[in-house]
């Protein structure tokens, strides 16, 4: 029984987090809106979600274990419901960012417990791939609802509007029920426990992710890795005002085309599980980036600006559907090039190259959003998303490297 009820509270909470971490377009939309900020301030929200992220997982990973791994989730919780709550209690862009900051610190900490949670309760590794994949699965269900969720708390005829802070009840609501799952449902945790882990240890833990970045292959990798979630968080973080400026969509049917872009991911890695057992990954990922490039260059011609206000699905232009699909062929490059690399290092290096892969994931979305905020504020038009195509160029090469050094 406390098995199943674990299960469900760590499903619980990884949904409560993949709408927070996930909403950052439609909080960027809303807060140009409401809060009257610049796209380059907006922006700065990738960055308070992502940096925080990188670093708790970086400087806490090795210190969960010793306070406890459902502990150290109950603590999250709170100061995520608590952020949510400050939300409508005191709006403002400020607060805004410090939501995301709490969500960054409360999120790395949760990854890392709920991955060492899996292995607690799991017996060997069929049922851990299993009940890891049912997780994520429930991850990506919550970032569909996500983009639903905000968009139901959106005004359509004032955008403007203060309304859409409510949906922070809610959710402060989800985290609460979480915590109190998990506060309710004790386990043993003694497998991972590390009494006697020393500051010696810790340390030596640090210098050797440190000095895996220095090799070949760590190098080509993270660069792969950095380029990848720049694009996508890129496109993803700025979707609903893309649909919303340029294409002339309501504020609420911004946030709910945005959401294609989720189910194309979504789409995309379950399928591409059939196709790498035939194509090999490298061919795979090389398709998918000519394709990306394809998609960019086909579409983007069509996302002409509109001067009225699109207030019906009859009415929004073939962009609003067909650019968003890019979800479908981007999706599966990061799980191909983690498997690649994974599979390819000793077992004992790989928890130190999961550390790096947060932390340079963190990093790649926020200078993308960034780097999105910035030319949207500087050109007019489309060219904030041709420029991607600059990283997709470089991936495309990087991931060349990674192949090469991995048959090695």
């Amino acid at each position: 029984m406390n098995r199943t009820r674990m299960i469900v509270a760590l499903a619980l909470t990884y949904a409560v987090f993949a709408v927070l971490l996930n909403s950052v377009g439609t909080v960027i939309l809303q807060s140009i809106e409401s809060f009257q900020v610049t796209k380059v301030a907006a922006s700065s929200l990738e960055g308070f979600k992502d940096l925080s992220i990188a670093a708790t997982s970086f400087l806490l990973a090795a210190q969960l274990p010793r306070f406890g791994l459902r502990r150290a989730m109950i603590v999250a919780l709170a100061l995520v419901a608590i952020a949510c709550l400050a939300m409508p209690l005191f709006p403002g862009f400020w607060t805004t960012r410090l939501l995301f900051l709490a969500v960054g610190v409360a999120f790395g900490v949760t990854k890392v417990s709920v991955y060492s949670f899996v292995g607690l309760l799991t017996e060997d590794s069929a049922r851990h791939a299993s009940l890891l994949n049912v997780i994520e699965g429930v991850f990506m269900l919550g970032v569909l609802s996500g983009y639903w969720i905000f968009a139901a708390f959106i005004d359509p005829a004032d955008p403007g509007s203060r309304q859409w802070l409510g949906v922070y009840y809610v959710l402060a609501a989800a985290s609460l029920a979480a915590l109190a799952l998990l506060a309710v449902t004790p386990y043993d945790e003694s497998a991972v426990d590390e009494p006697a882990a020393s500051r010696q240890g810790i340390l030596r833990k640090f210098w050797g992710m440190i000095l895996l970045v220095f090799r070949l292959l760590s190098l080509s990798f993270i660069a792969a890795i950095f380029c990848y979630v720049l694009v996508e968080q890129g496109i993803g973080s700025w979707l609903p005002t893309f649909n919303h400026e340029l294409l002339g969509l309501s504020a609420p049917m911004s946030v709910q085309a945005a959401s294609i872009f989720a189910v194309c991911l979504a789409m995309g890695r379950l399928g591409a599980g059939v196709i790498v057992r035939r194509t090999g990954w490298f061919p795979l990922v090389l398709g998918c980036l000519a394709a990306m490039a394809i998609l960019i260059v086909a579409v983007l011609p069509l996302a002409t600006a509109y001067h009225t206000q699109v207030t019906s699905w009859a009415d929004a232009p073939a962009a609003a559907f067909l650019f968003p699909m890019i979800g479908l062929v981007m999706a599966p490059i990061y799980p191909a090039l983690n498997s690649a690399v994974l599979s390819s290092m000793a077992a004992k290096e790989r928890p130190a190259m999961v550390g790096l892969i947060v932390v340079f994931s963190a990093l790649g979305g926020t200078i993308g959003s960034r780097i999105v905020g910035q030319v949207f504020a500087t050109f007019p038009g489309t060219m904030a998303f041709y420029v991607l195509l600059i990283p997709i160029a470089a991936l495309a090469a990087a991931v060349t490297m990674v192949r090469k050094k991995s048959v090695r």
